[in-house]
């Protein structure tokens, strides 16, 4: 082997040992400030209880949520976590165009829409003491992120959308991977003090098919970054696409105006 070939060999495998191995499913960790910045007085205040609202939605707000989920069923960990619909960055980021409604919105706006189709209630009084609470903790949430930016870990994790769903493998896979928790007939883990341990994903006391998670692509991003929780990762794309055929077809809440929904013409495929 002459001097230049032996070179490149050498160059070639100092390389591989000296980058790591990417995995399939990167962990992303986002910057959420510590608990201990929350101010006193009237804003420190106005951030907890929005913070209490999110996570405890359904005790907190009956009259504005029409089944038995908390924001938090979705949006994980108060909004903290990357990929799971994390609410850091949200406040700078609206008003922001959204092709559902094919028009610029505000983030109550956003914040609403989620209450009438996730939540299955009714909207919030954009003046409401409890709307002003939410956008305070996501204002607070979104400490140092500059204005409109887009924080790396927003919404969900992409998936490849041209893999082709398998029902029936998806109902095994949430048999093995999801009835522990959801329950074999999706109807969630109770709390005996009300409530849901673990919530559920059809049924009159799941979300409604307007929203987001009613989508099969949404929810198979979902699943693929974030269950079974504490392993996500673990599914395949193909799996979580199977499994989110399988849990968003089963019944669930309707929402009329979900006819009115994608105006421009560009609906998605897997929208309900």
């Amino acid at each position: 082997m002459n001097t230049i070939k032996l070179h490149a060999l050498t160059l070639a495998m100092l390389t591989a040992l000296s980058v790591p191995a990417l995995s399939q499913s990167t962990t992303l960790t986002m910057a959420v400030p510590d608990e201990a910045s929350i101010p006193n007085g009237p804003m420190g205040e106005a951030i907890k209880r929005g913070k209490i609202l999110l996570t405890d939605t359904h005790k907190q707000l009956p009259r504005n949520v029409g089944n038995g989920l908390n924001c938090t069923s979705c949006h994980l960990n108060g909004g903290t976590t990357a990929h799971a619909s994390p609410w850091v960055g949200l406040a700078g980021a609206f008003p922001e165009y959204r092709s559902r409604g094919g028009k610029v919105i505000s983030l109550q706006e956003r914040i609403n829409d989620c209450f009438q189709r996730s939540m299955n209630g009714k909207p919030l009084a954009f003046d409401s003491s409890e709307m002003n609470a939410i956008m305070a903790y996501m204002k607070w949430l979104s400490t140092g992120v500059p204005t409109g930016t887009s924080v790396p870990g927003r919404g969900f994790e992409k998936i490849d959308a041209s893999l082709v769903p398998d029902r029936e493998h998806g109902k095994a896979v949430y048999a093995a991977q999801c009835a522990s928790c959801h329950g074999a007939d999706g109807q969630g883990t109770k709390n005996p003090q009300g409530g849901y341990i673990f919530p559920p994903v059809w049924g009159k006391d799941s979300f409604n098919v307007g929203a987001g998670m009613a989508r099969m692509f949404t929810a198979a991003a979902f699943v693929k970054h974030n269950m079974p929780l504490g392993q996500g990762g673990t599914l395949s794309a193909q799996e979580a696409v199977d499994v989110a055929a399988y849990f968003t077809q089963q019944p669930r809440p309707d929402y009329a105006p979900r006819v009115y929904d994608w105006p421009k013409g560009d609906r998605p495929k897997d929208a309900r």
